[in-house]
């Protein structure tokens, strides 16, 4: 099924385009047995498009190679000098700790007269016995709109007032 991991094979540009084309006709599970194949590891809990892209990502880098040690050298020390990246850096621990959600933390939301419970995880954030990475995505799970996590939830306030905000 695999020509970049099959021995017996060589894979070929056909064989690796063959294979991209496949990959947005495949169902969720197909994609998830894909990525087991190909990382070795457990595919992440997310959206199909983003394992398609992530998948041919993979196809491409094991057939033409991925990135030398010179690009790689590279942009480690471009990291090391990101002014961004310093910022990060740069904040108190304390701080960071203040906003870290210890494990076992449980966030309950009323929306549209029914009742979400969300449980925070090492890994994550469970809902509906799948874990994702953040509150933003259980809350756009849970709406279909895109939302700050934080303000749905309830543990930020919103610095504006919208209709249907976490009070609702």
């Amino acid at each position: 099924m695999n020509d970049l991991k099959n021995k017996k094979t060589e894979p070929t540009k056909t064989s690796v385009l063959r294979q991209l084309a496949t990959l947005q006709n495949m169902s969720l599970d197909q994609l998830r047995e894909k990525w087991l194949d190909l990382y070795g590891t457990e595919p992440p809990q997310y959206k199909k498009q983003f394992l398609v892209k992530r998948l041919a990502h993979r196809i491409q880098e094991l057939f033409y190679g991925g990135l030398s040690e010179q690009a790689k050298s590279h942009l480690k020390k471009v990291a090391e000098t990101d002014p961004v990246a310093t910022v990060i850096r740069k904040i108190p621990e304390e701080r960071k700790s203040q906003e870290a959600i210890l494990p076992g933390t449980r966030f309950v939301r009323i929306w549209n007269d029914q009742r979400y419970e969300v449980i925070a995880r090492e890994s994550g954030f469970e809902y509906d016995g799948r874990i994702f990475r953040s509150l933003s995505a259980i809350a756009r799970e849970i709406t279909g709109t895109r939302w700050n996590g934080k303000i749905f939830f309830g543990l930020k306030n919103s610095h504006r007032k919208k209709e249907g905000g976490p009070n609702a």
